[in-house]
């Protein structure tokens, strides 16, 4: 275990961890960023950002990261690779486990680690996410204008990205493994009435056509009567019976979006005092004298960007959070050094006697 006890660690590298690293360092808190295991986060799949303020022509998420790393290490930050497998964040100073080995002590945490979408498992899925593939609709629909595009999922998440999709594809097949929404009404409704939107039940993707240089260019389509395909597709194989009523079905698509839902990544968090919601969510805690803060149930730990946020989850809100959390960091320190002082000025006062 190392002796030295700093002052901010932050937890994740991607847009709201680099936010965070670059208004802590300029704070001069000498943050130690924390790259993970997927440094960069979801944004470095993305081929090109078009909705980040100041890229009038667009930005790679890759080179975007790439930049807000230097603008950190500009000021200050420092980084390492590896993530925190477990934490004791029950008193000061903080102390985190390293898949490295390595244990580190702060007395502040900045949880920046994200959340990762669900992936199908389709064939294709790997080599083409970012390249016509994709989690996010509003960061990647524009560029699938006068497309054929598929939307994977049945919930609010599905129905969402499929009217949103909408306003630029020619048509949007909505691909779902059951014959109901888990959607909310009013949002299957509106989907459901969307002249450009249609549903493709019962129906899986097993596969995703196209390369890197192309795009998406068609998919695989698997469908049962009674749900499921997928199951069905790959434990009957050379079986007539398991296949019996299956119908396999080449589509020429420009776009696959996935809808299924994101898993954040807090399991190092599942058995501290951080407040964690029922899909793993940080939740944070309103002091009452803001409309929001960063600060969780842990004193001196902090969360940002798409860990504590389901809602938005784009790369600009993160940025704002991750700023925003570097500043109560800084608020929260100068806060424990004043009761410190003052904890320390009557054992002061009774040496000088």
């Amino acid at each position: 275990m190392t002796e030295e006890i700093r002052d901010l660690v932050v937890a994740g590298s991607g847009v709201s961890g680099l936010s965070a690293a670059v208004y802590a360092a300029r704070a001069d808190l000498d943050p130690l960023v924390l790259e993970g295991d997927e440094p960069g986060g979801q944004l470095t799949l993305t081929t090109d950002v078009e909705n980040y303020l100041g890229f009038p022509e667009g930005v790679g998420g890759m080179e975007l990261i790439q930049r807000g790393k230097e603008q950190a290490e500009q000021f200050g930050a420092q980084f390492q690779h590896g993530s925190i497998e477990s934490a004791d964040l029950n008193g000061q100073p903080l102390e985190l486990s390293l898949s490295t080995g390595e244990t580190l002590r702060t007395r502040a945490l900045i949880v920046a680690t994200g959340a990762s979408a669900r992936w199908v498992g389709a064939d294709g899925e790997d080599e083409l996410m970012g390249y016509g593939l994709s989690t996010c609709a509003t960061c990647d629909g524009a560029f699938h204008r006068g497309d054929d595009v598929l939307v994977v999922g049945g919930g609010d998440s599905a129905m969402e990205e499929a009217l949103f999709l909408a306003k630029f594809a020619d048509s949007v097949t909505v691909v779902h493994r059951r014959d109901e929404l888990r959607a909310s009404e009013i949002m299957a409704d509106r989907a459901r009435d969307h002249e450009d939107v249609e549903f493709a039940w019962n129906t899986e993707l097993v596969a995703i056509d196209g390369s890197q240089e192309d795009g998406v260019t068609g998919a695989t389509l698997v469908s049962h009567p009674e749900g499921h395909p997928a199951e069905k597709y790959e434990a009957g194989e050379g079986s007539n019976e398991d296949r019996e009523d299956l119908e396999v079905e080449e589509v020429d698509v420009g776009g696959v979006f996935y809808a299924i839902g994101h898993e954040p990544n807090t399991d190092f968090l599942r058995d501290t005092p951080v407040d964690l919601d029922d899909d793993g969510y940080v939740r944070t805690t309103d002091a009452g004298e803001a409309w929001a803060t960063t600060a969780t149930a842990a004193d001196g730990v902090f969360a940002a960007g798409d860990v504590m946020d389901r809602e938005y989850q784009q790369a600009v809100t993160a940025a704002g959070m991750g700023s925003m959390a570097a500043l109560d960091v800084e608020e929260w320190l100068e806060s424990a050094d004043a009761v410190a002082a003052d904890s320390a000025e009557p054992i002061a006062a009774e040496a000088d006697d």
